[in-house]
């Protein structure tokens, strides 16, 4: 790709709900996004979710291959919309990149547990 100067965009991750979209940048309410990502994460391993590290291709340790599985935009775009939106909004995640089998499977776990109507799309 680098020979043909195609440069490929980074991923990223929006949430849309019926208030204006938000781009997954650093922010004012960073410190309460990863402290709901934390809770939402504690609430998942209580209702058994255990992330398959299969999707982590980096020769690390299990424990670390969690942590980086745990901190996808996916999961920080839902943790920030949690907190930034009535419980009655519906969450629209949009990705620009796919997205995992992890992601996919804690996206429907925290649906249930907030009781929120959350939607990811590919786009």
């Amino acid at each position: 790709m680098n020979e043909k100067g195609i440069q490929k965009p980074p991923g990223c991750n929006l949430y849309r709900s019926r208030v204006p979209c938000r781009r997954q940048v650093h922010h004012p309410l960073a410190e309460k996004k990863y402290a709901k990502l934390d809770e939402l994460t504690k609430k998942m391993k209580v209702a058994g979710y255990i992330p398959t590290t299969d999707y982590v291709l980096f020769d690390i340790k299990e424990e670390e291959k969690e942590h980086f599985l745990g901190c996808h935009s996916e999961k920080l775009a839902i943790a920030f919309g949690l907190i930034s939106t009535p419980p009655t909004v519906v969450l629209r995640v949009v990705k620009n990149l796919r997205v995992c089998g992890v992601c996919h499977m804690a996206i429907k776990l925290i649906s249930s547990i907030t009781g929120r109507e959350i939607t990811n799309c590919e786009g």
